[in-house]
């Protein structure tokens, strides 16, 4: 019999929502994990960023009143974190100080006022249940409202609806509340360090409510429960149990127990192609984990000669054209004048819009965006094709 829960946290949550099987490794038979170096990066990050910000909150004297944010200190922090973070990697390392140096860019001021808690610590109370969390930062952004930022330092960048309908913030929705009675207004945000974007959103009451049931709903589930069967999902990879589970190992070898017997048969050929798309991520996770060990082999020998296989990376070379002497190269080539050429040559790359309307928006307000994202739109061309999509179906009845 699984024992009671002592307390609910988003992590207990989420890691039996995804896999029963790694919780009960993870919270009941406490078996030892191995944390992977994504999740050593992230603490690490993380570590440096409470770091700073906890000691501009408590600052006294000149240091209070300076409105600059502390990027050498943040930088120290990071330095000092690395030693005892187990990671070696000069890449790693080279990639981290670059993303907590464009952090520091891109919040050039800080009023340290402004910080009402750094890594806080919460006990809800739903059901008969104490849900534990801690939230990274919270400011103070006027008189009746608060903002709570969760640092995400994962390489995707989350869709609108996961952040809306996300269960961790809708937690500290609730914390936020308890804690500062007086906000009327809780804006809530994921900040993806890697890409240097905050995705905002807030929580309306009857959101929280649903919440509140989903998680005392799971916390019944998770006391009741007679057996933990593993989940194949797309974490798999990067769970500190994998190498003890059975499932992801017949993963690795790219079995499918649901293979549908007639193709016309669309319910089960729906099942196996959402199995064999869960196996399809569970092995290119483990082709990446593999080929940056390699990589980071090669880096000192050059090249690696195993199984049979020759290993070397190599150097791939991107020509870049300048606008102007490109277009009078081609115009003199094809006796043409250069306005006639240019716009035969020139195309905007999306990416580097969408950089600029983020250097933009630094200094505009948020209906300036929204204008200037609707100006580019109308000018740009659009190009319509067929894409395929797969969603997990909306449950009918019940609690959502």
């Amino acid at each position: 019999m699984t024992p009671r829960n002592e307390h609910l946290s988003f992590s207990r949550l989420k890691r039996y929502a995804q896999c029963p099987w790694s919780y009960a490794r993870h919270y009941v038979d406490k078996s030892p994990s191995v944390a992977n170096d994504a999740l050593r990066f992230g603490s690490l990050l993380h570590q440096a960023l409470e770091s700073t910000y906890r000691t501009s909150a408590s600052a006294t004297g000149e240091a209070a009143t300076t409105n600059r944010f502390p990027d050498a200190e943040l930088v120290a922090a990071f330095r000092q974190g690395w030693a005892a973070s187990g990671l070696t990697d000069f890449g790693t390392f080279e990639e981290g100080l670059g993303i907590l140096k464009d952090y520091a860019r891109q919040h050039a001021e800080l009023d340290p006022k402004s910080v009402l808690a750094v890594e806080q610590e919460f006990r809800l109370t739903i059901g008969r249940f104490t849900v534990l969390g801690y939230i990274d930062r919270v400011d103070r952004l006027g008189e009746d409202t608060v903002g709570v930022v969760d640092y995400k330092s994962n390489r995707t960048i989350f869709t609108r609806e996961e952040v809306d309908h996300d269960l961790q913030l809708s937690i500290y929705a609730m914390a936020a509340r308890v804690l500062w009675p007086w906000a009327r207004h809780v804006r809530l945000g994921f900040y993806l360090l890697r890409h240097g974007i905050h995705m905002a959103t807030e929580r309306s009451d009857e959101q929280l409510a649903a919440a509140r049931e989903y998680i005392e709903m799971l916390g019944e589930e998770i006391e009741s429960a007679t057996s933990f069967p593993a989940r194949l999902n797309e974490n798999c990879a990067y769970c500190d149990h994998r190498a003890g589970c059975p499932t992801y190992h017949r993963a690795l070898l790219g079995k499918v127990e649901l293979v549908c017997r007639s193709t016309d048969d669309l319910e089960a050929v729906a099942r196996e192609r959402e199995e064999v798309a869960r196996t399809a991520k569970v092995l290119y996770a483990r082709k990446d984990e593999l080929e940056r060990l390699l990589k980071a082999r090669l880096e000192h020998v050059g090249r690696l000669e195993l199984g049979g296989m020759v290993y070397t990376l190599g150097k791939t070379t991107q020509l870049s054209y300048p606008t102007a002497p490109t277009v009078a190269v081609l115009a003199s080539a094809l006796g043409r004048a250069e306005e006639d050429v240019a716009p035969l040559l020139l195309c905007v790359d999306k990416t580097k819009v969408d950089a600029l309307v983020k250097e933009a928006a630094r200094t505009m307000a948020p209906a300036e965006v929204r204008l200037l994202r609707a100006r580019l739109e109308a000018v740009a061309d659009k190009t319509v094709s067929p894409r395929f999509s797969a969603q997990r179906a909306a449950a009918t009845g019940g609690a959502s």
